[in-house]
């Protein structure tokens, strides 16, 4: 595969991803959820915010005479990502040993990068940035950092097989997103609620992917959409389950586990002073307490009957699970909008937001 491949050659000890949105979503989403389990080989960063004090709080991190840097850009013309690729060239000589340009075959960054001798892999133009983690968007960085992108690649393949095979999956994803759409106005919320800490790059690009692709004004000319939010426990039943539980009955929710945390951290077997009653904590592990948690959220969700609830276990911390995950929300995504009749690629709200900044840009 080309991207293993290039990964080989690159000598850098640091590559920071320049880019925002779907350009780097989904590849942060799996790289914080493998990355305290795996030797790697490199360090990952990524430059995404126009925030200054983000920028300058990141860059005083990273040794930039040792950096690969990947800007990625679909159009090759995102505002917050040039501005940080200008900011960048002020800072260190971009050129064909550090600079690797992803984005379409004929974009205007494409044609500066060919103009200096850059490394350049492309997007398909029929991929939108936030399906496009499978692809050099995603496989790039991760193939160089060391993560296992063939196995990222068996994960999604086996979802793709399962379903296109109209296996035991094609039934349950079907019935979900049919539930999805035909109560879209009773219940117009969706929560992923997921238990692990590792999965908040998860929640990050899922919120993205459900609103971008589903907030849209289908052949009716009626106005569709559901709500994304998305949590992480233990965490927020300390907020968010209250409101689950007690208020408003507009939200689904789908409970996401880690069976095993590949971590076998205790409690010890320590005697506190007057907290006594809580010694059937000691000797617990950690990922048992936090599943424990989980099952009593799911079981306190169900005991009210009238809240939507599924569960989705992941078998472990792995390139083929969290892409298996990712691969079945693309999945769903696009049976909810050709449910809806819409068209869950395009983006027509965010481009007129666009096209505004330039304009006030140019006019200072």
């Amino acid at each position: 595969m080309i991207f293993k491949k290039y990964a080989q050659t690159v000598k850098q000890s640091n590559i920071v991803v320049i880019g925002i949105g779907g350009s780097t979503l989904g590849t942060y989403a799996i790289y914080k959820f493998l990355k305290h389990s795996r030797k790697l080989d490199k360090k990952l960063f990524f430059l995404e915010t126009t925030d200054p004090i983000d920028i300058q709080s990141k860059i005083e991190n990273i040794d930039l005479d040792d950096t690969l840097f990947i800007v990625i850009s679909k159009s090759g013309t995102t505002v917050e990502t040039i501005a940080i690729f200008k900011y960048i060239n002020s800072l260190v000589t971009c050129n064909e040993h550090n600079t690797v340009i992803v984005t379409e075959n004929d974009s205007k960054l494409n044609s500066f990068a060919q103009a200096n001798g850059m490394k350049i892999f492309e997007i398909p133009k029929n991929v939108g940035g936030r399906f496009s983690v499978f692809s050099a968007v995603g496989l790039l960085p991760l193939a160089i950092v060391g993560i296992n992108i063939d196995e990222l690649l068996q994960g999604a393949r086996k979802i793709s097989e399962d379903f296109f095979g109209k296996k035991d999956f094609y039934t349950r994803i079907l019935k979900k997103a049919r539930f999805l759409v035909e109560y879209k106005y009773s219940f117009n919320i969706n929560v992923v609620f997921s238990y692990s800490s590792r999965l908040e790059g998860f929640n990050k690009w899922y919120i993205q992917l459900w609103g971008e692709s589903l907030g849209k004004v289908d052949i009716n000319s009626t106005r569709q959409g559901l709500t994304p939010i998305g949590i992480i426990g233990p965490i927020d039943q300390h907020s968010f389950l209250q409101l689950i539980i007690e208020g408003r009955r507009d939200k689904t929710v789908t409970v996401i586990k880690v069976e095993n945390f590949d971590n076998d951290l205790k409690i010890p077997d320590v005697k506190l002073e007057g907290l006594e009653e809580l010694d059937y904590l000691n000797n617990i592990a950690f990922s048992d307490l936090i599943n424990k948690q989980a099952d009593a959220t799911i079981e306190s969700i169900n005991s009210v009957k009238d809240i939507p609830c599924d569960v989705i276990t992941i078998d472990g911390v792995c390139e083929s699970a969290i892409a298996a995950l990712m691969y079945e929300y693309e999945l769903l995504t696009s049976l909810c909008a050709k449910f809806m009749y819409i068209d869950a690629y395009n983006q027509p709200g965010v481009e007129s937001g666009k096209i505004i900044l330039k304009k006030k840009l140019k006019n200072g």
